[in-house]
């Protein structure tokens, strides 16, 4: 009869390089994970002072709610270098205002960032010559009725194309 000794497990080399790669690839991994979402998901607007920034958006959250509560939404076109924003009201009809102004940013700088006043062109519409380089913007537009902001739709909007 023979019997078979059962050998013990012997940590080798091989087994240490595996858990170093493990190790570090997971860490890696991680990492190159967290940058994409960074990248892809935040828009790193700049402002000016981040802590009155902080202090005001609880009233910036609760003015939005009470605007979006309200059913006006605007569109907004930029190409061939006039900027065009529709205002309309949930049953589709056009909605005046006093003044809209839009201010485009870019999102990561401050160099290229203009803001323009819209004109009235009639039916709800309003537009201005104003030539927008290609590239991400952040177009963030306000209409007034009345000394009373009625609007405010800030958007992520890309440009593509020749500038005009």
């Amino acid at each position: 009869m023979t019997t078979r000794q059962l050998k013990e497990f012997v940590f080798t080399g091989w087994h240490m390089l595996a858990v170093v790669c493990l190790f570090f690839g997971t860490i890696i991994s991680v990492n190159f994970y967290m940058a994409y979402q960074a990248v892809h998901s935040w828009s790193g607007l700049v402002v000016d002072n981040t802590y009155v920034a902080s202090q005001q958006f609880n009233g910036k959250v609760a003015e939005a709610k009470a605007l979006n509560a309200s059913g006006i939404s605007g569109t907004l076109t930029a190409r061939d270098g006039l900027i065009r924003y529709v205002i309309s009201d949930e049953a589709g009809q056009p909605v005046f205002a006093d003044q809209v102004t839009a201010i485009f940013k870019r999102p990561v700088g401050d160099h290229q960032d203009f803001e323009v006043a819209l004109t009235d062109v009639g039916k709800g519409a309003y537009e201005v010559s104003h030539p927008v380089a290609q590239g991400y913007w952040i177009a963030d537009v306000s209409a007034f009725k009345d000394g009373k902001r009625i609007l405010h739709h800030s958007r992520r909007i890309a440009v593509l194309g020749e500038v005009k």
